[in-house]
């Protein structure tokens, strides 16, 4: 009896000897981080129409005028419902009209899913080889544009101005610069990433001519530029954006033309090959080798 009195005693006074602190039940694990939504429709700051709408990792721009709307890019590859999503955000913010659509380019993952906005009454205006890619492919989704030019053509809806230029091969050979005068903001797809290491969009790139293309959009008179991808943060690109992509694309093809000459294309540069002043840019690590593969082609092997 006096044994278990002692250890009874023993273990209060372990007890009470243990920081009251340390006797709480422990904190539970952090909240997790609020998921992304898929949808996202967002007001360009300054502006009095300019929207930009985002499904998943794509974005579009549409401009909201006194006589209807101007959309582009229904960014609904593998979406079926994706084109209709949009529109609805349209309607969301504006009981107007959609009177146009703008393909950027031809590839599927930006323009897929245009009937919806034929639908709704819109004309789709394309690149004349955009239209001419989309009749081969003949996805009953993407209709072909109705109208469509070479150089230059500008869209004019309610006192808003929309120019679209074609400034000739970079990601693809029908791209399209859409440029907003009055508010000084440029929306381009897919060869302009914002601060990140552009990725698999440069199996279709054409390097030489796209660094002409970049130059010609510094040329250009704006102040904000809209990506087919979200930025880092979300945020607009700049022409110091434009500037640090061109410089990176020169970067990455002077140092492949030494490495092919030295015959290590393919494997050798994508494996070892380095960037380092670019090592914190989103996407470094994933995509610098697709980088790498395109200027091997331009360089060395051929594609």
């Amino acid at each position: 009896m006096k044994r278990v009195f002692l250890a009874a005693l023993a273990c209060g006074l372990a007890a009470a000897s243990v920081p009251a602190w340390s006797q709480q039940p422990p904190a539970p694990p952090p909240a997790a981080a609020p998921q992304r939504p898929q949808i996202a429709t967002t007001k360009v700051d300054g502006t009095d129409g300019v929207y930009i709408f985002r499904n998943g990792n794509h974005q579009a721009m549409f401009v909201v005028t006194k006589d209807g709307v101007i959309a582009t890019d229904p960014v609904a590859y593998g979406r079926p419902t994706g084109g209709a999503t949009y529109v609805a955000e349209i309607k969301k913010v504006t009981d107007k009209p959609i009177k146009y659509l703008v393909y950027s380019h031809h590839h599927y993952d930006h323009v897929a899913g245009g009937q919806a906005f034929k639908d709704a009454g819109a004309k789709i205006v394309a690149h004349k080889k955009a239209k001419e890619r989309l009749a081969v492919l003949g996805d009953p989704a993407t209709p072909l544009p109705d109208e469509t030019f070479d150089k230059k053509r500008t869209i004019t809806l309610g006192g808003t101005a929309l120019e679209l230029s074609y400034l000739g091969l970079n990601h693809s050979d029908s791209s399209l610069v859409m440029r907003l005068p009055k508010e000084k903001i440029v929306f381009v797809v897919d060869f302009l990433p914002v601060g990140s290491v552009p990725g698999r969009g440069m199996i279709d790139f054409y390097p030489l001519e796209a660094e002409q293309s970049i130059k010609q959009v510094l040329a250009m008179d704006w102040d904000r530029l809209i990506p087919g991808h979200p930025g880092p943060g979300d945020r607009l690109g700049t022409k110091q954006d434009v500037q640090d992509q061109l410089t990176f694309l020169q970067d990455a093809s002077n140092a492949v033309k030494v490495a092919a000459r030295e015959g290590k294309c393919w494997e050798p540069v994508e494996k070892e090959l380095k960037l380092p002043k670019y090592e914190k840019w989103p996407g470094y690590e994933n995509n610098l080798p697709f980088v790498l593969r395109r200027y091997c082609g331009l360089w060395g092997r051929g594609t």
